[in-house]
This record gives structure tokens, C-alpha cells and sequence, in this order.
């Protein structure tokens, strides 16, 4: 699988989890880190990634604006540790949802998965 990982979840301890468990990762921090919403949910459609974010305002270009998007992950207020061991379970358990261009957003008490189509 592949992965985006904007610029607020761009922690090295996830980066290289993914990386260990043989995903393509990409950070923004790194590739694009003045890119705007938009421009990563564009990289993200254009490489087939999955983006991984802790910014609210993806829903609201997805559900308000309804652009076109690939796969998003939102956590939120969750630790580092939390997170990695959230996208291990998300990778085994829901790679179904991630593959149809789901918005999934993660807590720590609470899993939300709204499936969609791929942009």
C-alpha cells in the first residue's frame, strides 16, 4: 500500500512502521511541506496513496466541497504510539475501506469508516 503522510502526521516513528511493514511512504514534510489541502489530496489521487492526516478540513473539502479523494485517515487526539498501533490494526483489519477511498477517521475509543469511491 501507499502512503501520504501530511506534514501533521509526518512523526519518523510512522514513517517507519509503514516502511518496516514493506509500504511505499511519502512525507510532505519532506516532498511538499508548504502544499495546501488541496494539492496533497491531488498527490494523493495522482500516486494512488492513502493519506494520513490529524487535519479536520479535509472533511470539509470532501463532504462539503465534495472533491474528488482517495483514501484519508484522520486521527485525533491520539499519542504517536496510539496512532502506529491504530494504522497496524487499520492495515489488517479495514484495507478493504482503505482500497475503496474511505474517510476514516480514528480515536482513541472510536473507529469511523465512511466509504466511498475513489477520486
Amino acid at each position: 500500500m501507499k502512503f501520504l503522510l501530511d506534514v501533521c502526521a509526518a512523526s519518523h516513528r510512522m514513517h517507519r512502521t509503514l516502511t518496516e511493514l514493506g509500504h511505499d511512504v511519502l512525507s510532505a514534510l519532506e516532498s511538499a511541506p508548504r502544499a495546501t489541502d488541496e494539492e496533497l489530496i491531488a498527490l494523493a489521487i495522482e500516486q494512488q496513496r492513502v493519506l494520513v492526516t490529524e487535519d479536520k478540513d479535509f472533511g470539509e473539502l470532501v463532504f462539503v466541497r465534495r472533491l474528488p479523494h482517495p483514501c484519508i485517515i484522520r486521527f485525533v487526539g491520539m499519542s504517536v504510539a496510539e496512532k502506529v498501533a491504530a494504522m497496524r490494526d487499520l492495515i489488517a483489519y479495514h484495507a478493504d475501506a482503505m482500497y475503496a477511498g474511505s474517510m476514516i477517521v480514528v480515536t482513541q475509543s472510536r473507529l469511523r469508516i465512511r466509504r466511498g469511491a475513489r477520486g
